[in-house]
């Protein structure tokens, strides 16, 4: 998908599309990413960004983990927090805010999920949003996430992310451990897309 073809939506643009159903709502985490867990690669506190419902975040304090989760839909987080408080879950907190400056949450963690926001961003803010990773995340912790990659074919939803791309992002102040196919759950057509799962360290 081209740079220019279609701005990325506005946070009420996101927040109106949870007066229903998004396509990126599943109902449950991610597979790609829910699979960290059981390989040990999510530890100490979680910070879910871009949660959505929080299904990520909900994941990790159900498993005894500090989590997080922050997301500029306001009605996501309502969802999210009536979740939590549906399961018992008192170890997890939800917040509305932007995932360009994640310093108003005033925390440090070990492991940052990403379900779909990084290929959301412009390649402007898709720098300021690696730099705001950074920022939250302890030396020597690591960010996973999960975004279309250019083996998606077609143009509908988010820009295409091709490998090289995230050798960029992440060249300086980073070690780009993993990137490998996986896919993608949404709710429509035949409810899978191809992506890419990555793991960047902090340097």
């Amino acid at each position: 998908m081209a740079d220019d073809a279609a701005p990325p939506p506005t946070f009420a643009s996101f927040d109106s599309a949870y007066l229903g159903t998004p396509p990126w709502e599943i109902g449950k985490p991610q597979p790609a990413l829910a699979a960290l867990f059981a390989a040990g690669e999510v530890s100490g506190r979680v910070l879910d960004v871009g949660c959505g419902t929080g299904e990520l975040a909900l994941l990790a304090a159900s498993r005894g983990l500090d989590a997080t989760g922050v997301d500029s839909a306001p009605r996501a987080i309502d969802i999210a927090r009536a979740r939590a408080a549906e399961r018992g879950l008192t170890g997890v907190r939800f917040e509305v805010g932007d995932a360009l400056d994640l310093n108003f949450l005033n925390a440090r963690f070990d492991t940052v999920l990403d379900s779909g926001v990084f290929h959301g961003f412009s390649d402007e803010d898709r720098a300021r949003y690696v730099e705001s990773i950074r920022r939250v995340l302890v030396p020597g912790g690591k960010y996973h996430l999960a975004v279309f990659s250019d083996a998606q074919p077609g143009d509908w939803g988010p820009r295409r992310v091709r490998r090289e791309e995230l050798n960029a992002a992440f060249a300086h102040g980073w070690e780009l451990r993993r990137v490998e196919p996986v896919t993608f759950e949404v709710n429509l057509d035949d409810g899978v897309v191809q992506a890419w799962r990555a793991t960047a360290l902090r340097i």
